[in-house]
């Protein structure tokens, strides 16, 4: 899984020293014993060659002197001489001296030598080995003659009546080995020459090539480097994924795994071709440096920082590899940064509350001093029928109780910006459990404040919130519609929009730009959907559909 280091182990005070030849020292002595072995395989073949050319011309001409020693006139007269072995041997010697054959001999037929060039074998027992001479025809061939392995030419002297008299056996020793170089040319052993010292010279320059590159770090070294790379990346809890230039994943561990929901087997595989989610993808695909982007996937909100990775090689320094990509899991950290969020827009409820109550007891102080007690009658009905309207409009639709305090507090919220919110009249939702209710509180309190943000200087400055409870449908779901008049979000950008965290409003604790993450993330762990698209009015209707179960 894990691509190998770049940097250099030094040794230290208490590292032993190294042990045996080194890396580039093996590879030096493997390539010198291929560069031999080549060179041997070519010597084997030369000398295999030349022996098989001696075979067949040697054994060539030790036959045409044979049949030339066989056919000479005294040879076939003098066979039956008493002192055939003295009264021949001229012949026999000639017939070695022009031919440059080792041995010439005549045999009789059972097996005895009669006359030789070699005194000392004469009456001894010829070794005729696989020949057919015998039989009346001409042979060449191999034989043993004194222990020396021998090309012969063998020819039988035939009477009148075709009965073999005797055999004439011309021989010629195989040459030696440093013979058969020699005589394959001078050429070849300089080429074994050239061929050997290019060999060792390729083998140092390859030796020295490895050294550079592994940055003289032996075996163990960069297999000791690697182990300790190896269990850094396991036991580091934030999740880190490398990408090569050819936007290939290159280096993943466990958590980035665990965090993306990907198979360590992922690496070499493309980016765009992994699986994960697209807000991931672009951020690990996108040129420059990020930091500290929220992405959200189906199940967790991530923080991620991503660098660019350059080479600290001599021969490549500064040469761009691909990025490095870290992320941490927020999810929690989300969920907080939105409740406190929630916290601050009912304590700017309260405030906007407060600035008009205080403004309203001032009018009706006044009316008193005035003492237009009437007016101040009056005055303070319509107050109260108007929150009595407010909260009736929103608790005849919204049963629960949490959900609808909500609703009551970001209308006024929404009245003190000069926003207009009204809960569409289909809108109904019972009692829900806590858990749910949290969620939903979640989802439609991030969706109004995100409706605010843009409708503030927009349009008709209006927003349309919709809640209803669908369980009586064949699939039960919970449905929140958002529609604001703001200037809407382009298609390219719509999921996007739910993936990046990622705003310029920095007035809340910890940033803003969570909110629509957090929305989608809540959608999805109750296996629903957080969809946008345009709305009639011109600005964006926010769509989440809950399944209820």
């Amino acid at each position: 899984m894990w691509s190998r280091p770049k940097v250099r182990l030094r040794r230290g005070p208490g590292r032993p020293a190294r042990r045996g030849r080194s890396l580039a020292g093996q590879f030096l002595v493997l390539q010198l014993l291929v560069v031999a072995v080549v060179l041997g395989a070519v010597a084997a073949i030369s000398i295999h060659q030349s022996t098989t050319e001696f075979r067949d011309i040697a054994g060539g001409r030790m036959l045409s002197v044979a049949e030339s020693l066989a056919s000479t006139p005294i040879v076939r007269e003098q066979l039956a001489a008493p002192l055939v072995e003295q009264v021949l041997a001229p012949d026999v010697d000639r017939a070695v001296a022009l031919s440059g054959a080792t041995v010439a001999e005549i045999v009789s037929p059972n097996g005895r030598v009669m006359v030789s060039t070699d005194p000392t074998r004469v009456r001894g027992d010829a070794d005729l080995g696989d020949s057919d001479v015998l039989g009346g025809r001409g042979w060449s061939g191999d034989v043993d003659i004194d222990g020396r392995r021998s090309i012969a030419g063998h020819v039988p002297i035939l009477d009148t009546d075709g009965r073999v008299l005797a055999v004439v056996t011309v021989s010629e020793n195989y040459p030696s080995t440093w013979m058969l170089l020699s005589d394959a040319g001078a050429r070849l052993l300089i080429y074994l020459g050239i061929g050997a010292g290019v060999g060792a010279v390729g083998s140092w320059l390859l030796s020295r090539r490895i050294r550079r590159h592994t940055l003289g770090m032996e075996t163990a070294e960069i297999a000791g480097l690697a182990d300790h790379r190896e269990a850094l990346l396991h036991s580091i809890a934030e999740g880190v994924i490398a990408v090569g230039n050819d936007g290939r994943i290159t280096m993943i561990n466990d958590s980035a795994c665990v965090l993306l929901d990907l198979e360590p087997d992922v690496v070499g595989t493309p980016v765009a071709e992994s699986g994960m989610d697209a807000g991931v993808r672009e951020i690990l695909l996108s040129p420059g440096d990020v930091e500290d982007v929220i992405v959200t996937t189906s199940t967790r909100v991530l923080a991620l920082n991503r660098r660019s990775a350059t080479s600290r090689r001599a021969e490549s320094r500064g040469q761009h590899i691909g990025s490095v990509t870290t992320m941490r899991d927020s999810t929690e950290l989300a969920s907080m940064q939105s409740q406190l969020t929630s916290h601050k827009s009912v304590t700017d409820t309260l405030r906007a509350q407060t600035h008009e109550f205080a403004n309203q007891l001032h009018t009706i102080s006044g009316l008193a001093q005035l003492g237009a007690y009437d007016d101040v009658t009056t005055f303070v009905g319509t107050l109260t029928r108007r929150r009595a309207e407010i909260s009736e409009s929103i608790t005849a639709h919204i049963g629960d109780p949490a959900v609808a305090a909500l609703l009551i507090a970001k209308t006024s919220l929404a009245a003190e910006t000069g926003v207009r919110l009204t809960l569409d009249p289909s809108s109904r939702l019972r009692a829900l459990d806590p858990a749910l209710s949290t969620d939903v509180i979640t989802v439609v309190g991030n969706l109004v404040d995100n409706a605010l943000d843009v409708s503030r200087d927009h349009g008709s400055r209006s927003i349309t919130v919709l809640v209803r409870d669908e369980s009586s449908s064949d699939v039960p779901d919970l449905c929140v519609e958002v529609v604001d008049s703001g200037p809407g979000v382009p298609p390219e950008k719509r999921e996007l929009i739910f993936s990046r965290g990622v705003s310029s409003k920095t007035d809340t604790p910890g940033g803003r730009g969570i909110g629509l993450a957090l929305v989608r993330l809540v959608s999805a762990q109750h296996g629903g959907t957080a969809t946008i698209d345009d709305a009639e009015s011109g600005g964006a209707r926010f769509r989440v559909r809950m399944p209820l179960g």
